[in-house]
């Protein structure tokens, strides 16, 4: 077991962020008769959160070497962000579903643990992210990935989520507190998103297509797209009773007025993804833990349109998620059975194949050497 988590990286925390996707998803479409499964997704979400803290735990204890090399790395340094998002996706299903199955208080409690350790990940990877970017990890431009965005991108998680904690605050100071910090982060996550989003797009306009195992990672663009949306109607939602009547009318506003054009900009971005993926599949893609890209970006898509139709009142949006849930199912089942694939081959937990070492060049000395 030692030996099996040197190579585990934080980029595995997609993987529960993808689950507690799914589970949210679907906690969002509000369907009938569905919501027992829905609370059985959630807990296989806190099962596998549960496991991998383990294991990264395992990990830093036994392989402090590899963990440190994996913070200067720029290209896993980023999936940090992975961390912070995963706990605070298992915590907002606790009380959206798991209070279902152990109970309010008890799902109120998981909740506030993991909403406070999700966010001071969330903002640290946010701050220490990009500053390792530009002082230790000599990045050039044309290597701009969709990875780095996964930093700050956290703090909006804390943003669509953090809400729902509103009502279990005593009224007056706590709960405008508590919603004015998440408005922060909505700000915060948004603004460096966007500075962040230029290079991306740079990158993939005059750089050419990503390599092949990294093409999914174009969806992450999804990510904040769909979790401001969300995080607006959040903010919607909740507002009334937490902070003076002029400033949750405009909550309302805003979850319109802002998720109505980002939702179709995200639509858009969804094709371009869509068209990048289909291109390297043909030309050979084969699977990759980036594949879990499929899944909590599309999930921010699914609970954002939810959000934009129950302020528009527009059945269009409730189709739309309806549309996109079942993109995210799809993402899943093929990232979860590409996983579990790799994992009973041994093959996504070993180490990096070596180089391969060029033959001697054969030269006179060498050969008459084997002459003689």
């Amino acid at each position: 077991m030692v030996t099996a988590v040197r190579h585990l990286g934080p980029n595995w925390y997609a993987s529960v962020m993808g689950t507690a996707a799914l589970a949210l998803g679907g906690a969002a479409l509000g369907v009938d008769g569905l919501r027992e499964l829905f609370v059985g997704v959630w807990a296989l979400s806190l099962l596998q959160l549960v496991v991998l803290l383990s294991a990264r735990a395992l990990h830093w204890g036994r392989h402090c070497d590899q963990a440190r090399a994996h913070l200067h790395d720029p290209a896993v340094a980023p999936f940090y962000g992975c961390l912070a998002m995963a706990l605070l996706a298992v915590g907002g299903g606790a009380l959206a579903l798991g209070r279902d199955w152990i109970g309010e208080p008890a799902a109120v409690a998981l909740d506030s643990v993991l909403f406070v350790a999700g966010t001071a990940v969330g903002l640290a990877a946010a701050v220490a992210v990009p500053y390792l970017l530009a002082v230790r990890h000599r990045v050039e431009p044309g290597q701009a990935s969709p990875v780095w965005l996964l930093p700050l991108v956290a703090p909006m998680v804390s943003a669509a989520l953090g809400p729902q904690l509103v009502p279990h605050l005593p009224a007056g100071q706590p709960r405008a507190t508590l919603l004015y910090g998440c408005v922060a982060l909505f700000g915060l996550s948004l603004l460096a998103t966007l500075l962040m989003l230029t290079l991306v797009f740079g990158r993939l306009v005059t750089g050419g297509p990503l390599p092949l195992a990294l093409t999914p990672t174009v969806f992450l663009v999804l990510g904040p797209l769909g979790q401001s949306t969300t995080a607006a109607g959040a903010f919607a939602d909740l507002a009334p009773g937490a902070v003076p009547t002029p400033y949750a009318a405009g909550f309302g506003l805003l979850a319109v007025l802002y998720g109505v054009p980002v939702m179709g900009f995200a639509l858009l971005w969804l094709a371009l993804a869509a068209a990048h993926v289909t291109r390297a599949w043909r030309q050979g893609m084969r699977f990759a833990m980036t594949w879990w890209a499929f899944t909590f970006p599309v999930g921010t898509c699914v609970t954002g349109a939810a959000a934009l139709g129950r302020h528009t009142g527009l059945t269009v949006y409730h189709w739309l998620a309806v549309g996109l849930y079942a993109v995210l199912v799809t993402g899943w089942l093929a990232a979860a059975a590409g996983t579990v694939r790799g994992l009973l081959s041994g093959e996504l937990l070993a180490g990096p194949r070596p180089a391969p070492v060029a033959p001697r060049p054969v030269t006179v000395r060498t050969t008459s050497g084997a002459v003689r």
